[in-house]
């Protein structure tokens, strides 16, 4: 009994990540009935739950995405759907779903933060993006995104420096990450926008933008490239969007004649087929590159 006991204790065989093939048609398919399971539960948020008959597709789609990376960094799909939400069209992770899969992963020690007051703010510059409606030449609206230059008075504010640290499991080496304080806070512009938590709780959004950089700089292939969503909602970027449209609104139109003549008149011009010898005809092989994203550990 108790020989039977050791060997169910101890370890049949090494866990491994299961893959999923989008090009195989049967995986394909068991994966689609799969995701309609997730989407049509309560469980799920609204971008994964099918909430009217057209929004199916996308809900579906959504959790295949979702079960896609559940499967390459070995965490629960149900955990990854309510912890990476889609912020201005782009996958973000939570802060508190990013530092607990570093802390469980078994590579590092659990994160600490080092949390240091470098004296007062001061008066700090920073851009800031103005959007606002215009016409063009043609007589259409379009939105046009315009930086100013912007005086933040902190002399009153405390500057607070947070650093994310940790290190290997095995080893005692210090892994620091990049500083942040509310100084750069400020210049990026998360404290000053409009319905930010950074003035209202600084130490823990301190806390998780830190952890964002150091999970970038030592442990990528956790986070996958995926922004957190305290980072999306925070990022002061220029709408690129809007500068694509102003570029085309405004391009010369082309007036274009069609003739009205049929279809038997106008005929192309047939082009002239080459001569290829025997011994110069030789098979084209396409050449495919196999990438192997597997992230778990």
């Amino acid at each position: 009994m108790e020989e039977n006991k050791q060997e169910m204790l101890q370890p049949t065989s090494q866990q491994t990540v299961t893959k999923f093939d989008f090009f195989d048609s049967n995986q394909f398919a068991i994966m689609q009935r799969y995701c309609k399971m997730y989407a049509s539960s309560d469980l799920v948020p609204d971008s994964y739950k099918i909430t009217t008959p057209e929004s199916e597709n996308k809900a579906i789609g959504n959790c295949m995405i979702a079960m896609d990376i559940a499967l390459r960094i070995g965490a629960s799909p149900l955990m990854v759907m309510q912890n990476m939400v889609p912020i201005y069209g782009r996958p973000s992770w939570s802060s508190k779903f990013l530092i607990a899969t570093i802390n469980v992963c078994g590579r590092f020690k659990p994160l600490k933060y080092k949390i240091e007051y470098v004296g007062k703010v001061g008066v700090v510059d920073y851009v800031e993006y103005n959007t606002q409606w215009e016409t063009g030449a043609n007589g259409r609206t379009y939105k046009k995104t315009t930086p100013k230059t912007v005086q933040f008075d902190g002399t009153n504010i405390e500057n607070i420096r947070c650093t994310a640290y940790t290190s290997e499991r095995n080893s005692d080496e210090i892994l620091e990450g990049t500083p942040v304080d509310l100084v750069m806070a400020i210049k990026e512009g998360w404290y000053t926008k409009a319905g930010s938590k950074w003035q209202t709780m600084p130490l823990k959004m301190l806390k998780y933008r830190a952890a964002s950089f150091w999970a970038n700089e030592y442990a990528p292939e956790i986070s996958m490239g995926i922004y957190t969503t305290e980072e999306n909602e925070d990022m002061a970027t220029v709408d690129a969007e809007a500068e694509v449209l102003h570029t085309k609104i405004n391009e010369p139109r082309v007036k274009v004649e069609i003739s009205r003549k049929s279809s038997v008149e106008h005929q192309e011009p047939q082009p002239t087929p080459m001569k290829v010898s025997a011994q110069d005809a030789e098979p084209i092989q396409s050449q495919g590159i196999a990438i192997d994203n597997d992230c778990g550990y």
